[in-house]
């Protein structure tokens, strides 16, 4: 067998035995390599990035001076937080949807997030 073969083959055995939140994982990975972002698990704080991923959560928080929407997006290496200050809703913002995001990485409570990113929501697949 030559080493391309056994390569192949390895590929092929780690589909079948992967959880479908690995493949899920990899698929995001690829997806986002491909619109030229770079993975969240390797972003530093104070970076200017561009990720892309897909929105898991999405949560309103009221605050008593400023009103906060916050989305959780995953790019199957990490999770980076949007924070929208003085939003309440943003059209089209909404758990599942794929995105891009643009801006300054920032390190709160331990966790990253981009305050007020450019973003591009991709299509609906």
């Amino acid at each position: 067998m030559t080493t391309e073969e056994r390569t192949g083959l390895r590929r092929f055995l780690d589909r079948l035995t992967a959880t479908d939140s690995e493949l899920d994982a990899r698929e995001l990975q690829r997806d986002s390599a491909k619109c030229g972002a770079v993975p969240v698990g390797g972003c530093q704080r104070g970076q200017v990035v561009s990720v892309s991923g897909r929105l898991r959560t999405v949560a309103y928080t009221p605050r008593t001076n400023l009103p906060t929407l916050e989305a959780d997006l995953y790019d199957g290496s990490d999770v980076v937080t949007l924070v929208f200050l003085g939003r309440r809703s943003i059209s089209g913002i909404e758990p599942g949807r794929q995105l891009t995001a643009r801006g300054r990485m920032a390190i709160r409570d331990d966790r990253k997030v981009i305050y007020n990113p450019y973003y591009e929501l991709e299509a609906p697949r």
